[in-house]
Order: C-alpha cells, then sequence, then structure tokens
C-alpha cells in the first residue's frame, strides 16, 4: 500500500511513517500542509492518506473535502488532537474513513489498518 501522510509537523511524520513501517507499509509520500498534500495526491496513486486537522494553507477537513469532491473513495484517516465528539462528526460527515486522536499507539493504528484490509 503507498500511504500519503500529511502533517504539518515533521516529527509526527516521522513518527506516524515509522508506526506504518511497523505496520508493514513502507512506501510513503510526505506533504507538509494540506494544499502540498492534494497537489501530491493529484499527481500520484495513493491506497490511504493519513493527515492531521490543524495545517496552514489547507486543513486537513479540507483535504478529506477535496479529496472526496474529486469522487475517490481511497481510506482517508485523520490523525490529529481534534478529539471533540462536534470535530469527529464534522469529519465523519465529510467522508472520513476512521480517526486517531494524538498521541497514539501504533497498536491502534494497526488495528485501523487491519480492519480496512480485511474489507
Amino acid at each position: 500500500m503507498k500511504t500519503l501522510v500529511v502533517d504539518d509537523s515533521g516529527v509526527m511524520r516521522k513518527i506516524i511513517i515509522r508506526c506504518l513501517n511497523g505496520c508493514g507499509l513502507t512506501d510513503h509520500v510526505e506533504a507538509s500542509d494540506g494544499l502540498k498534500g492534494w497537489e501530491a495526491f493529484q499527481s500520484d496513486h495513493f491506497d490511504l492518506v493519513l493527515t492531521d486537522w490543524n495545517m496552514p494553507e489547507m486543513t486537513g477537513l479540507e483535504l478529506l473535502q477535496e479529496i472526496r469532491g474529486s469522487g475517490s473513495t481511497i481510506p482517508v484517516f485523520m490523525i490529529t488532537t481534534e478529539g471533540e465528539k462536534g470535530k469527529v462528526v464534522e469529519a465523519i460527515q465529510a467522508g472520513v474513513t476512521d480517526y486517531l486522536c494524538k498521541p497514539f499507539e501504533q497498536a491502534e493504528l494497526q488495528a485501523k489498518i487491519d480492519k480496512l484490509v480485511a474489507v
């Protein structure tokens, strides 16, 4: 699976990629904000997008809306500190596949990926 990891924190991108590697997913492209993520999404094929919510240029929610607006059904995981119910509902209504609150454990991400692959 080729993954797109979108987060404005370089440290968080490295943490997410380390977790993905631990899950057996080793083909990644990184983007430092939603706009760069959208550009990467348009120019390559991905099997999974993992995005933060709060980023400059374009938020993760806006990125999700662009992805869904393009007609894509690619799985998109929101990995964010935005854990209140209203934000989760907003992401679900926008078409998010799954949601992880920071900080998270690799086992949590692994369970979500396993669920995705089993479908």
